[in-house]
């Protein structure tokens, strides 16, 4: 709490004691213990002084835990710390003679502070506050702390003498209760008639209506004693400042009974409480809710549905290849991406106040049970977002999102197996192609050991045997001739521990986990060194193309560490294809060109992958220094019977010829295809129909430098096949 908040609640407590009827030793060892409420010193004490005036003795006193215990006297009384008139004295050993330091060592004190207390006129008795076991520095408000106290010490001690009313002690009380930095008013606890106002009630608007306003609405009951451990908060909208409101019970000078109010400002409390809070609840850069709020809401809204059985969801989202543009661009934009998904968000009505960022690129948003009706319409507002670029810094830049939804109580009633399940379905929806969401499936959800013994194995497998990841080929005929003239290098992973994989099942999470980059380095050299080995077998125009993951191509030192592989292996630039793909060009135009533009100063060739998925591929295409465009797979599945696709592939093979780049065409499976892309004047076919991929060993007995009639192979999952880096 604020010490000086503390200061007038001890104040307010220590004045009730006026009214005390107990004896005087009980009376002040409460006043001094709660004075070490505010000054928090080892001891405090009341010394009486014997009828000869020679000696003093300890007649009450107080010591905090593990402190020195007072000596009870008798001493002499004409020490150097006693003050004789109504000043506060105050002792510091430091300060002292060698002779003063003996008799400060015998009793024990390194700083004191001695107050005379006067009845009748005579000083009678000391206040002391006694520090054992440092030298300390009183301040200022605390040294005026210990007169006023002493003051009301000394009219106690006067009351109990005299056995007088109140009367005697009232200009003190007057004085004490101005001079306290709070607001105080003091009702008649029958009528509620304001029987006192200190000077900053009767001064300050912004005090007398907070304690009109609590007084007026609810007169506390004395009988309830839980009531002054209690103090009320009060908001005043005028001002924008908050109260702290104590109420204690009294008899006044003129014997009604009272009820003393103590306003204090604790304005500067609640923002400090508010920044905290926030602090604990909101995340340091969106500004929206965080992890921890996310759970505390949750506990609320799973509760109340066990109760009633009404419906909500828990949407987890997680930014696909986010790292991407960390790692490529800067953490600077990837900063200003969250902070502009976050601020998007929660322009969505009905999730506004329901937004949390879990961490790195991870959203969380719970649809509560107001809104579960609408949960439709929330889930189609998120996809939306994420199906435009985004403006960082001025470039546009586009990243898409998978997500996940479990539905409470359905699903779960824990707070952590909800947020689980959600995130097991947004998994789900990246490993089936990304940019996508789908609700949690139980039947999937028992996979999720696969997917964390994958994770482990993998990483295991980078970190001590990355030879596990195999490189397989698949072969690219020439369409005139049928002659296999260049390959595409593959990756697979055959695991020690969980056997052969497919590529659809580990490169999805290897990207998430952001492993891929050493997968990829790792194939890349690979695939040079089996170029080099076929090149000086005498086919020394025979090329290998090589993916290059997003990741790789984001690195800032990207072409010098392909040319230096190249370098290390000895293979020949010119006998590499680099494959690019699409969704990675239309994002940063400048940069896209800066990188191909010096991959194609050192010899290399460049190909455009996946042509097709983009939004604006032709915008570009003309822009790009490329030596062949590769079809996506997707306009060669219904390429027989949709003449948009047969259109689409006939103006790329027409745009090749002006632009000067060759035209693959991925994805051939069976002989009708094949004839019709040779009609359209494709250069270049890979897929199936020619053959799968295959190790280094096998293609080189099949394919290499051979001529191929082409044979229909059976696919039982072809998109996990072709998945590759």
């Amino acid at each position: 709490m604020d010490k000086f908040v503390l200061k007038d609640d001890v104040l307010t407590n220590i004045i009730t004691a006026l009214d005390s009827t107990d004896t005087f030793y009980d009376t002040m060892k409460y006043v001094i213990k709660e004075a070490q409420r505010f000054l928090f010193t080892s001891n405090a004490g009341i010394y009486q002084i014997s009828s000869d005036g020679s000696s003093l003795n300890l007649a009450v006193d107080y010591s905090s835990e593990k402190a020195r215990k007072l000596e009870k006297g008798p001493f002499r009384a004409d020490g150097f710390f006693l003050a004789d008139d109504q000043g506060a004295l105050v002792t510091t050993y430091s300060d002292l003679t060698e002779s003063q330091k003996k008799i400060m060592d015998k009793l024990g004190f390194k700083t004191c502070v001695f107050v005379p207390i006067h009845i009748n006129s005579v000083c009678a008795m000391y206040f002391a506050i006694i520090e054992s076991r440092n030298e300390i520095k009183f301040s200022e408000e605390q040294i005026q702390f210990i007169k006023d106290v002493t003051m009301i010490v000394q009219s106690i001690a006067q009351r109990k003498v005299t056995n007088n009313s109140l009367i005697s002690s009232y200009e003190v009380l007057r004085e004490i209760l101005s001079r306290i930095g709070s607001g105080i008013m003091v009702f008649d606890r029958n009528n509620g008639n304001v029987l006192f106002e200190n000077d900053i009630a009767k001064s300050s608007q912004e005090y007398r209506r907070a304690l009109k306003s609590v007084t007026e609405n609810k007169m506390p009951d004395l009988d309830n004693l839980q009531f002054n451990l209690k103090p009320v908060e009060h908001y005043d909208a005028r001002s924008g400042l908050w109260f702290s409101i104590k109420f204690s019970g009294l008899t006044w000078i003129d014997g009604s009974d009272a009820i003393v109010c103590n306003a204090s400002d604790i304005t500067l409390q609640k923002k400090n409480q508010q920044k905290i809070e926030y602090q604990a609840n909101n995340d340091f850069l969106t500004g929206i809710y965080n992890r921890m709020k996310s759970e505390t809401d949750l506990v609320k809204l799973l509760a109340r549905s066990a109760q009633t059985g009404e419906k909500g969801a828990v949407l987890f989202l997680d930014l696909d290849d986010f790292k991407h543009i960390n790692d490529g661009l800067g953490h600077q934009f990837g900063d200003i991406l969250l902070q502009e998904i976050a601020s998007n968000l929660q322009n969505i009505p009905m999730i506004r106040k329901h937004c949390y960022r879990m961490g790195g690129d991870e959203f969380l948003v719970i649809v509560d049970h107001d809104s579960y009706d609408g949960i439709d319409r929330i889930i189609k507002a998120i996809v939306s977002l994420f199906n435009k670029p985004w403006d960082l810094m001025g470039t546009e830049y586009l990243c898409t999102m998978s997500m996940g939804v479990a539905i409470f109580p359905d699903n779960s009633l824990d707070v952590n197996e909800i947020v689980k399940m959600a995130d097991m379905a947004m998994y789900e929806a990246k490993i089936s192609g990304k940019n996508r969401y789908a609700y949690y499936d139980s039947k999937k959800g028992i996979n999720t050991s696969r997917r964390y013994d994958i994770e482990n194995n993998m990483r295991q497998a980078i970190a001590t045997e990355i030879e596990e990841f195999l490189v397989y080929y698949q072969p690219v005929i020439n369409t005139e001739n049928n002659e296999c003239v260049s390959c595409e290098a593959l990756v697979r992973w055959d695991s020690k521990a969980l056997g052969f994989i497919g590529p659809g099942e580990f490169i999805p999470l290897a990207e998430y986990l952001g492993l891929i980059t050493d997968i990829g380095d790792y194939v890349f050299e690979k695939a040079c060194l089996q170029c080099k080995k076929w090149n000086d077998m005498g086919f020394p125009d025979f090329k290998i193309n090589i993916n290059l993951s997003v990741v790789q191509l984001l690195q800032m030192n990207i072409v010098e560490n392909i040319k230096n592989m190249t370098k290390r292996t000895g293979v020949n630039p010119k006998n590499l294809t680099l494959e690019v793909t699409e969704s990675f060009a239309i994002n940063d135009m400048d940069r896209v060109l800066k990188i191909i533009k010096e991959f194609k100063e050192s010899g290399f060739n460049i190909a455009l992958d996946d042509f097709g998925t983009g939004y604006s591929s032709l915008n570009y295409i003309k822009k790009l220094p490329l030596d062949v465009i590769k079809v996506d797979k997707t306009f060669i599945d219904d390429i027989l019977t949709d003449e948009y696709a047969q259109s689409f592939v006939k103006l790329i093979v027409e745009l090749s010829k002006t632009i000067g780049t060759k035209v693959v065409v991925e994805g051939i499976e069976n002989e009708e295809q094949c004839k019709m892309i040779k009609n359209l004047g494709v250069n270049f076919i890979q897929g199936f129909y020619y053959g799968r991929p295959v190790s280094s060993i096998e293609f080189e007995r099949n394919y290499l430098g051979k001529k191929l009639e082409g044979s229909n192979y059976v696919i039982e999952d072809e998109k996990k096949e072709r998945l590759c880096i």
